[in-house]
């Protein structure tokens, strides 16, 4: 499933970057959020490629439930973002991903994650471990199997390029010896994976979709990602506080659990 993934993810991001080459607009969907055509024929590729290898699979993906088409899930289901990062596709800094996730009794259990302009392929399962390649068109080169930093008290913190709120804003008022990176899409969830950064607060509104490749991914380098309260962040989430279907809580993605402990941030944020 993961080299079928990875090919799927691999021809949405050539398609990605096709247009990202030749020009395009945007427009605004009904929850106010963007989307250009490339999030729409990058998702149109990523469902072909999911009917032809596992079609008993339920997909939930970002434009589809965009437009109402939501197919009934059991314990066993995947999720796609086609275009993460829209709003950095559209400003043209180059930090967007193709994301795709397998969803096992709420947990992300395998996950591939492409970013179009760097080439950069992230890939990993659950017990199995994570890695990483740059590919050249649909071809890949060396794979280099990604660990998570141990903990540090000098802490590399990534926040959201887009999306930053006075909430995340206070919390990362009270790292002590830290430097804050701004950066876009799931590509944090990568940095932590490769050993790069330690930590990357999210307080502000995600959807599992947006997420579950790089947890998957992050959790089989060695890290975690947590709610409030200090449980995994799940998925499959049909009844949420904000009465969306999918929608995330607020969590903290880290490199080493120490970082936890460390800050006292197990039960309150």
């Amino acid at each position: 499933m993961i080299e079928g993934f990875k090919l799927a993810a691999l021809e949405a991001g050539q398609r990605i970057l096709g247009i990202y080459e030749e020009g395009f607009q945007s427009e605004t969907k009904g929850d106010g959020s963007p989307v250009t055509i490339a999030d729409q024929q990058a998702e149109e590729i990523i469902l072909n490629h999911l009917s032809t290898f596992c079609p008993d699979v339920p997909v939930i993906a970002e434009e589809a439930m965009a437009a109402g088409i939501m197919p009934e899930i059991g314990s066993c289901f995947i999720l796609v973002d086609p275009l993460d990062g829209t709003r950095e596709f559209i400003s043209r800094n180059g930090e967007f991903t193709v994301n795709i996730a397998l969803i096992e009794d709420g947990t992300p259990t395998k996950g591939v994650i492409y970013a179009p302009v760097t080439g950069e392929l992230f890939w990993g399962e659950v017990g199995q471990g994570a890695y990483c390649a740059v590919a050249s068109g649909l071809e890949l080169g060396e794979a280099t199997q990604m660990n998570c930093s141990a903990f540090s008290e000098e802490l590399r913190v990534l926040a959201s390029r887009s999306h930053r709120s006075e909430r995340t804003n206070a919390l990362l008022e009270k790292l002590d010896n830290s430097s804050i990176v701004a950066a876009g899409s799931s590509l944090k969830f990568c940095r932590l994976a490769e050993g790069k950064a330690d930590f990357y607060p999210r307080m502000e509104p995600t959807m599992e979709w947006d997420t579950a490749a790089g947890q998957a991914i992050l959790c089989a380098a060695g890290g975690s990602v947590v709610v409030e309260g200090g449980g995994p962040l799940e998925y499959g989430k049909l009844k949420t506080p904000q009465d969306k279907p999918f929608a995330n809580p607020c969590f903290l993605a880290v490199a080493d659990e120490k970082i936890i402990s460390h800050y006292g941030l197990r039960s309150g944020w």
